[in-house]
């Protein structure tokens, strides 16, 4: 399937949580314009990570879903993060850890507002 950009993942994540999303509610979210969100998702379904559908009460919009392909690809990307980051954790003291840890909510704050 070869290396999906980070925003690929972003997309893919999104409509993992979420469910699907038309073109332009996803470029509002990822805060990039329809233009880039096009390339995006365009490069997206050549790889059969993700699939459009028409929209029924409107046919020139679309609706963007992700597949199970796209779910595989997601999870063995996260997969190799966790891998990566336990391995980073492993050098760290306790104390440093726990340091770390308790960082956490203030940076899921943060991240929330980004």
């Amino acid at each position: 399937m070869g290396d999906v950009s980070l925003s690929g993942v972003s997309v893919l994540a999104r409509l993992a949580a979420d469910g699907p999303e038309s073109p332009t509610s996803l470029a509002d979210m990822e805060r990039v314009r329809p233009q880039a969100m096009a390339s995006t998702l365009a490069m997206l379904e050549q790889r059969g990570l993700v699939r459009r559908t028409p929209d029924p009460e409107d046919g020139r919009r679309s609706s963007m879903a992700i597949t199970e392909e796209g779910r595989a690809m997601l999870a063995e990307r996260r997969s190799d993060s966790v891998h990566r980051l336990w391995a980073a954790l492993d050098e760290f003291t306790p104390e440093e850890r726990a340091a770390l840890a308790s960082a956490l909510p203030l940076l899921a704050r943060l991240a929330e507002r980004l």
